[in-house]
C-alpha cells in the first residue's frame, strides 16, 4: 500500500505498461492527482483518481495501461 503523501510535484506518472501518462502538478486533496498541462495534447490540466494508483516509488505507477489512462481523466 502507498500513502498519498508519497505523491510529489514533478513525479512522472506511468501506466502499468511503463509508458508515460503525465507529470504530477500537485495533489488535489487525498483523492485526485492533477497532471501538468505540458504533457497534455490539448494543453489542459487533467486529473486522475488516486484509486488508479498501484504503487509509488520514484514514479507514480497506475493499475491501468497508458492507453486507458485518458479515458479515466476526471
Amino acid at each position: 500500500m502507498f500513502a498519498t503523501a508519497q505523491i510529489k510535484e514533478h513525479m512522472e506518472v506511468v501506466g502499468s505498461d511503463g509508458a508515460h501518462v503525465g507529470t504530477v502538478d500537485h495533489m488535489e486533496g487525498d483523492e485526485k492527482i492533477k497532471l501538468t498541462r505540458r504533457d497534455s495534447a490539448d494543453q489542459q490540466h487533467h486529473y486522475l483518481a488516486v484509486h488508479l494508483v498501484d504503487h509509488v516509488d520514484d514514479k507514480v505507477h497506475l493499475k491501468i495501461g497508458s492507453a486507458q489512462a485518458p479515458s479515466q481523466f476526471l
